[in-house]
């Protein structure tokens, strides 16, 4: 190694015809590109994953601006989900309606600390949560962030995982709109957020999976050339 090379701690070299760096040689470099489904990384020139047949997506920047559409959308339907009543009750004549965190503060209230904290967590928390991670993390891939890669990589791993979740407040109102239908006695029928508060789920989990993960390290590797 060179005095100038030492100095700068700048290493070059030859790999396939392609001049590397001190950063390495990434995937794109070598003319490979990665399986979004099964992860298989192949000749960049298929198109058509070689082993679940998928259809094989570049890594583009322009997808950031679905993610910020069904992000926003998302958030949007999220507002009336938790202004309007998730939940109608009909008892010898007498109508009850409650949020979702009227609902759970019932629950507190009658002893039902487990259940109301599951409704806060997978209701309120988990989808104010992911909101903010994706917004993150998009922000990240269009600032070409270089810092805490495999933490952003492992959030949005995080975020795909746990989306799902935030769906157990409408399980948990459809579960009830279907045991408890007793006429004039007894009837649950769900309240007008349920629709938006759907909506809003699957808007986010949409939102997670339109995020190519590959971007956070495209940018990255950008910046850092």
């Amino acid at each position: 190694m060179t005095a100038e090379r030492r100095k700068t701690g700048r290493i070059t070299g030859r790999m396939m015809g392609r001049e590397i760096t001190e950063h390495g040689v990434t995937a794109r470099d070598l003319g490979l590109i990665g399986c979004a489904e099964c992860a298989l990384v192949q000749a960049e020139s298929r198109a058509r994953c070689a082993r679940c047949g998928a259809r094989l997506r570049r890594p583009d920047r322009a997808s950031l601006q679905a993610v910020w559409a069904l992000l926003a959308t998302g958030i949007i339907a999220y507002i009336p989900a938790n202004l309007w009543p998730m939940l109608v009750t009909r008892s010898f004549g007498r109508v009850d309606e409650s949020t979702i965190i009227g609902g759970a503060v019932d629950l507190a209230a009658h002893g039902a600390w487990f259940i109301a904290a599951v409704v806060l967590i997978a209701s309120v928390a988990i989808p104010l949560c992911k909101f903010a991670a994706i917004a993150w993390l998009a922000t990240g891939i269009a600032r070409g962030s270089v810092r805490g890669l495999h933490g952003r990589h492992r959030l949005h791993t995080l975020v795909e995982l746990i989306g799902r979740w935030s769906m157990i407040d409408v399980f948990v109102v459809a579960v009830l709109a279907a045991l408890i239908q007793l006429g004039f006695l007894a009837s649950v029928a769900p309240g007008p957020a349920a629709a938006p508060f759907a909506l809003s789920v699957v808007l986010t989990m949409l939102a997670a999976q339109r995020l190519d993960a590959r971007l956070i390290w495209i940018a990255a590797d950008g910046r850092a050339r």
